[in-house]
């Protein structure tokens, strides 16, 4: 017990350090079109698995950091954990949410569930340590994923106004708690090759059940039979501008000697969309039930 001349520091919680879990409800608008992005069923499939893959995906992400809690001492990396747990069990609330939407209106996420938690399981053999790398890995690519829904211009002129405002609450979060899961690598003893190997085990793994989930919800919609629509989707997708391409291209810089998440500035992104969604006039206001001060 400290003295009486001791001072008691008070402990250090998520909005303390930047990372600020939101409690957030997004009612989607019944008469949103079905293809929210572009019109266009292929795009529009992709970010629809994306969603279904997101709660499990990051209940993964969560363990996997929490199995090392205890090792962490520094108080500003426990309040940065304390803020990424409570960020994203609100980010697995709300697409759960969403994926009910997408099921009301015969979207069925059903395989995409499943495809993810095989995938996952798999993950889930390794040694605990592989297991924060890949965790590490993947929150390198939802950054990128969130830097570009916040950035690519395109996008949110493709994209249905109504169904904006979630992704854009998600990708502001994913760049504010994007180190921290490496951060807590570190404290366990980053290894070089460990990272690297987390690059191919994460690909064959989650890879094959993202085309699987995604091909069997472009079967179900018919888009099949629709050339034009597949084509302008992979264009939008995968051409040489695509959304998915600028993010294909930054991936591999996770296995460089001095690769840290943070040396990828994103600082004032985050400014200006925190201003943008939760300022004084912030366009999200009506949607959060609490935002931490």
């Amino acid at each position: 017990m400290p003295s009486p001349s001791t001072p008691t520091l008070p402990t250090l919680r998520g909005p303390d350090v930047g990372i600020p879990p939101r409690r957030m409800h997004f009612d989607h608008a019944p008469d949103m079109p079905r293809y929210m992005y572009g019109d266009n069923a292929t795009a529009s499939m992709l970010f629809a698995v994306l969603s279904g893959f997101f709660p499990p995906g990051e209940q993964f992400f969560v363990d996997s950091v929490r199995h090392y809690r205890t090792r962490v001492t520094d108080p500003t990396l426990k309040a940065q954990v304390s803020g990424f747990v409570g960020q994203e069990a609100i980010h697995s609330a709300e697409h759960d949410r969403l994926n009910e939407f997408f099921l009301d209106r015969g979207i069925d996420l059903t395989v995409a569930d499943r495809a993810v938690r095989t995938s996952l399981a798999i993950l889930e053999r390794l040694p605990a340590r592989s297991q924060l790398a890949c965790t590490a890995f993947m929150e390198h690519f939802t950054a990128l994923l969130g830097e570009q829904l916040l950035t690519h211009d395109d996008f949110r002129a493709r994209a249905n106004p109504d169904a904006l405002p979630m992704w854009m609450w998600h990708a502001l979060e994913e760049l504010e708690h994007k180190s921290v899961s490496y951060d807590v690598y570190e404290v366990v003893g980053n290894r070089r090759l460990e990272r690297i190997l987390a690059i191919p085990v994460v690909a064959a793994t989650m890879l094959p059940a993202i085309l699987a989930s995604w091909a069997y919800l472009l079967v179900r919609e018919g888009t099949y039979r629709n050339p034009d629509d597949l084509l302008r989707g992979i264009g939008i997708l995968f051409g040489r501008r695509g959304f998915v391409t600028r993010i294909l291209r930054r991936l591999p810089a996770f296995g460089l000697p001095d690769y840290h998440p943070a040396r990828h500035d994103t600082s004032a992104i985050e400014a200006e969309w925190r201003e943008r969604l939760f300022g004084e006039d912030g366009a999200l206001l009506d949607q959060a039930r609490y935002l931490p001060t």
